[in-house]
Formats: C-alpha cells, structure tokens, sequence
C-alpha cells in the first residue's frame, strides 16, 4: 500500500493563503477540476476519482478521523471505463454520495498542497506528504508536516477530522 501523511483544514480566505503557498511552493501542478464517486463499505473508504488532469483511478483507503496529521494507507487503481465501473460497484457495493471539487496542486518536495473549492462546503487547505515506509521517516515528515503548518500559518484551531465525504454527511444530516 502507498501512504501518506496528511491534515485537511478550513480555509477562509484562499486568496490570502494561495499567496503564502506561492512564496514556498516548489512547483505548481495546475488546476484539476474533481469528481469522487464514494461507494459504501464496511470499514475505511473507497472512491472513484474522475480527475481532468489525471484521468480516473479507485481509490480504497484506510485513515482515522482525527484533527492531528494522520496516517493514510491507500491504493490507486487506474480505470479505463469510469462510467462503466461506476454503474458496476453501485450496483454492488451501493453509492454512497458524490463530492466534487476545484482542486489547484502545489508541491513542496514530497508535499502536496491542494486549494479546494467544495460543491456545498466551501474552501480547504489539505497538506499530503507521501513517503516510503521507512525507518525515521513518519517523524521526518511530522516534523515537515508542523513547519508548512508554521509557514502557511495554518490554525490549528481550523483542522478538520474527517474526510469531505463526512462532512457533506453531517451538514445534509444524512450521517
């Protein structure tokens, strides 16, 4: 399984913080428009992602839901037909919701930094550092993780704990 380490927080005012990202930023990936399909499952999550930039992949993946950087575990598995296997694991697993999002990408080294416009949420930092399991690295990306915090002066107080999936659930009350 890949993995990354990440922390997604409420943004609200991107233009302020596209700026401080600019000023860090080692490469600008562009602009994606997304649309991620979520099935239901019994444990962890899984999802289509229809990406314009990236084309589509599944996604099943494992985190917990805390506000502190959180380990995730995932897979991408690229789909040549999205219609078709999203019809198929909805017939199967049954379709749980649909988000879809402005994503502009940035990178710091291994970092990716994602500005999110959300259909009925509104606008998200997310922080993903992907590593190689190793030893010393989950502190060495900790400790990355707690200085791009520091340097986009990302508030603690504004992390967010779970995933775009739940929080669509808890502000429709569909939970």
């Amino acid at each position: 399984m890949n993995t990354n380490l990440e922390i997604k927080a409420s943004c609200s005012d991107l233009p302020l913080f596209r700026r401080r990202v600019l000023a860090i930023a080692t490469e600008h990936l562009g602009t994606d428009y997304q649309t991620d399909t979520y099935f239901r499952t019994n444990r962890g999550r899984f999802k289509l992602r229809e990406s314009r930039l990236s084309g589509a992949y599944l996604i099943p993946y494992l985190r917990p839901d805390t506000n502190e950087p959180k380990i995730s575990s995932y897979h991408k598995i690229m789909v040549d037909d999205p219609r078709g296997v999203k019809e198929l694991f909805t017939e199967i697993l049954g379709r749980h919701l649909v988000v879809k999002k402005r994503r502009e990408i940035f990178m710091y080294e291994n970092v990716r930094i994602h500005l999110d416009e959300v259909d009925g949420l509104g606008t998200f930092v997310e922080l993903e550092a992907v590593f190689e399991k190793g030893p010393g690295q989950l502190e060495k990306q900790q400790e990355k993780m707690r200085w791009l915090m520091q340097q986009l002066k990302i508030d603690p107080g504004n992390l967010i704990r779970t995933s775009y999936e739940t929080l669509i659930l808890e502000k429709t009350g569909n939970r």
